[in-house]
C-alpha cells in the first residue's frame, strides 16, 4: 500500500477562481451563517444541560453533531485566517462543551437530558456514536489546526468510556453505530494518539456489523432495516452501496482507513469493489450518489431518475470525495482522484450558493414547474431542521487546499491531484518544496507549474479520465510520463490538457435518460437554465451534428465562466391538448448551457442537464 497523505492545511494556499472564492466565503459567509443558525436553534446551548421536561425546544438527537461539525470547520477557518472574534466563539462553546461530559465521561445532551434511560439502547437509528465521531473529528481539527488541546482531552476521556463499553471481551458489550461515522473519527483519533484501545474499537465495530445474530435485531424493539442500515451483511461480504448513502459513504472511509493502519489488503479490495461498483452503475454524471428520496439511500442498480423523488444529498458527495481521496492515498490510482474532481466541481460545489450562504440538501438534474420536487429544493436555503449539509459545507470548505495535492515522504514522492492555481509549501523529509501553479483550471487546461525546491524529488501529475490528448514539458522539452522522477530547483513543467465540449450519453439501462444527452467539458457537467434559453427547457431537442462553441459568462455569474452555445430544435405544439394527433412544428434555436455547480444563482428557474436529443 502507498502512504501518501495530504500535506498541512497551511501549506497550500488556492489561487483559483472556482475553490478559492468559496472557501473565502466560506470565512466570510458560511462559518457566520452556521454559527448564527447553531445559537439561535439552541443546539449550542443545549450544552448546558438545563432543559427540562415540558420546556419547548427540546434537543434533538443528532443536535450534537451539528454543533461539533460547525465547531471542525472554525478550527479549519482559524488555521488559514486568524480572527480573534471567532477564535473566542470557538473558546466558548468548546468550554459549553466540555462542562457537559459526564463523570463517566459520556457526552450526549439528549442521552443526559432528554432520555437518559435510552443510553445505548436505540443505536440503530438514534445517531449516539454518530455524534460522537463528529465531537471526536473536531476535537482533532482543534488540536491539529490550532493547537488546543482542551476538547481532545474531553473527547479523549469520553472515547475511553467508549472502549469499556463496546467489542468482544469479557464484560463488554455488542452494538454498531447506527449512523456510521465514529469509524473514521477513531482512526483520526488513533493516528493521532496511537492509543491502541482506539484502533481495537475501531476494528470491533468495522468486523462485527452485519454478523449473525444481528444485534439489531437481537436486541432493539424497532431496529432500522438492516439494509438501509449496512448491516444485512458483514462489510467485507457488501458488493454495492446499500441503504442510507451518507451512512453507506462515511462507512467506507472508515474501512479505508482501517485498511490503511492494519495494512489490511483484503479490507481495502472491499473498497476498491464499493468504489467501483457506486461509479459504474449508482452514480449520478455529476458525481451526486444516492438516487432515492425515501430513506435518502441507494436505490437498485442504474436507477437514476433526474427529478421528482431523486435525491444526491449533498453530505454524500462530501463524503464519497472524502472515500475517493482516501482511496488514492492508499493505493495511488488516479481512477480515485477523478472521482474526487467530479464530486467537488460538480455535486458538492451545486449544494451551496456562490455567496455561501444558502443550500441545497437535495441535488436535482432537473427542475421544472410541471414536475414538482419531492421537497422544496427548487431555490437554495439558509437552513434546514436537519442542518447536516450546511454544517458539513462548514468543515468541508476550508479543507479543499488538502485535495490539491498528496505526500509520500517515504517514497519522497508528491503527486499534484488536482491543477487548481495554487501557492504551495510543503514539507518533504525536513525539506522545503515550493509550488506555484499558474492556470485557469478547471476552465482552461494549460498548467503551468513552477517548483522552488531544497531537494530532488519525484512529482507525479494526474491526466484525467476525461482528457482525450495531453501534451507536458519539463523545462521547455516535451515528456511522455505522468512523473518527474529528478523533480529539481527552478523546475518548470507546463501541461497541456486538452478540453473541448463532449457530448455524454447515458447507459440504456438508466431509462428515464432514454434519448438523451449531456454536456461536459473537462471536469465540468453542464445544465441548461431556463433563464439562459429563449423558450422553455423542456421545448428543446439538442442537435449533436452542430458544432458547440464557447461565449460569455452571463451577468450574475463569475466572468471567468466558459458557458456552451450550440443549436436546438423547438418542438411546439399547437394547441393545449393532452394527447394531440396533430405533428408538433419544429423551429431552430440557440442553447447555452452553465456549469452545473452555478446553476440557480440567478433566480428560480426550470433546469435541466439530460436534454432530448435529434
Amino acid at each position: 500500500m502507498k502512504k501518501f497523505t495530504a500535506p498541512e492545511l497551511k501549506s497550500v494556499l488556492l489561487k483559483d477562481s472556482v475553490m478559492a472564492p468559496r472557501q473565502k466565503n466560506c470565512y466570510a459567509a458560511t462559518i457566520p451563517q452556521c454559527i448564527k443558525q447553531t445559537i439561535d436553534t439552541g443546539r449550542i446551548q443545549a450544552f448546558a444541560l438545563d432543559w427540562k421536561e415540558g420546556m419547548p425546544n427540546q434537543p434533538h438527537v443528532f443536535w450534537d453533531s451539528d454543533v461539533a461539525k460547525v465547531l471542525e470547520g472554525m478550527a479549519y477557518t482559524l488555521a488559514l485566517n486568524p480572527d480573534p472574534a471567532l477564535e473566542k466563539i470557538y473558546d466558548e462553546w468548546v468550554d459549553l462543551i466540555c462542562s457537559a461530559q459526564q463523570p463517566d465521561g459520556y457526552l450526549n445532551v439528549y442521552f443526559t437530558i432528554v432520555k437518559p434511560e435510552d443510553r445505548f439502547k436505540h443505536l440503530s437509528y438514534a445517531h449516539e456514536l454518530y455524534c460522537a465521531g463528529h465531537l471526536i473529528e473536531a476535537a482533532v481539527a482543534g488540536y491539529q489546526a490550532l493547537g488546543k488541546t482542551k476538547l481532545l482531552d474531553c473527547l479523549c476521556r469520553y472515547a475511553d468510556y467508549l472502549c469499556s463499553v463496546f467489542g468482544f471481551e469479557e464484560g463488554k458489550r455488542r452494538g454498531w453505530p447506527g449512523h456510521e461515522e465514529i469509524e473514521l473519527a477513531l482512526a483520526k483519533l488513533y493516528r493521532l494518539t496511537k492509543k491502541e484501545e482506539y484502533r481495537k474499537l475501531l476494528q470491533y465495530f468495522i468486523n462485527d456489523r452485519g454478523t449473525e445474530p444481528n444485534y439489531y435485531e437481537e436486541v432493539e424493539k424497532d431496529p432500522a432495516p438492516r439494509k438501509y442500515a449496512q448491516a444485512d451483511v458483514p462489510v467485507r461480504e457488501q458488493t454495492s452501496g446499500t441503504g442510507h448513502a451518507v451512512r453507506q459513504i462515511y462507512l467506507c472511509c472508515g474501512m479505508a482507513d482501517l485498511a490503511e493502519i492494519d495494512q489490511d489488503e483484503s479490507l481495502l479490495a472491499v473498497c476498491e469493489r464499493l468504489h467501483d461498483h457506486i461509479v459504474s452503475k449508482q452514480m449520478y454524471l455529476t458525481g451526486g450518489i444516492g438516487s432515492n428520496f425515501y430513506q435518502e439511500k441507494f436505490s437498485v442498480d442504474y436507477d437514476l431518475s433526474n427529478g421528482g423523488l431523486m435525491y444526491a444529498e449533498s453530505c454524500a458527495a462530501m463524503g464519497f470525495a472524502l472515500f475517493a481521496i482516501r482511496m488514492f492515498n492508499i493505493t495511488g490510482n488516479t481512477k480515485y482522484l477523478d472521482t474526487v474532481e467530479r464530486c467537488i466541481y460538480n455535486g458538492i460545489l451545486s449544494g451551496i450558493s456562490l455567496d455561501g450562504n444558502q443550500f441545497f440538501y437535495t441535488n436535482y438534474l432537473e427542475v421544472d414547474e410541471n414536475l414538482p420536487p419531492a421537497v422544496d429544493s427548487r431555490e437554495r436555503q439558509p437552513w434546514f431542521g436537519c442542518a447536516c449539509c450546511p454544517t458539513s459545507f462548514a468543515r468541508f470548505l476550508p479543507q479543499l487546499g488538502k485535495f490539491i495535492y498528496s505526500v509520500n515522504a517515504e517514497e519522497n514522492e508528491i503527486s499534484l491531484n488536482i491543477p487548481a492555481a495554487n501557492h504551495a509549501e510543503i514539507e518533504l523529509k525536513g525539506k522545503k518544496v515550493v509550488f506555484d501553479v499558474e492556470s485557469g483550471y478547471p476552465y482552461d487546461g494549460k498548467i503551468v507549474v513552477r517548483i522552488k525546491s531544497e531537494a530532488e524529488f519525484t512529482l507525479k501529475f494526474r491526466i484525467p479520465g476525461w482528457c482525450r490528448k495531453w501534451n507536458a514539458k519539463l523545462n521547455g522539452a516535451e515528456i511522455n510520463e505522468k512523473a518527474i522522477t529528478r523533480c529539481r530547483n527552478n523546475d518548470i513543467l507546463e501541461l497541456d490538457l486538452e478540453m473541448n465540449p463532449e457530448w455524454y450519453y447515458a447507459n440504456p439501462r438508466i431509462t428515464t435518460n432514454t434519448g438523451r444527452i449531456a454536456i461536459m467539458r473537462g471536469p465540468i457537467v453542464y445544465t441548461l437554465e431556463e433563464i439562459d434559453q429563449t423558450c422553455p427547457v423542456r421545448e428543446m431537442i439538442l442537435k449533436l451534428d452542430e458544432p458547440l462553441k464557447l461565449v460569455a459568462a452571463p451577468d450574475g455569474l463569475p466572468s471567468d465562466v466558459p458557458v456552451i452555445e450550440g443549436k436546438a430544435l423547438r418542438e411546439k405544439f399547437a394547441g393545449e391538448e393532452l394527447y394531440p394527433t396533430t405533428p408538433p412544428e419544429y423551429s431552430e434555436v440557440t442553447f447555452r448551457a452553465i456549469p452545473y455547480a452555478l446553476w440557480q444563482n440567478r433566480g428560480d428557474c426550470n433546469m435541466a442537464v439530460w436534454m432530448r436529443r435529434a
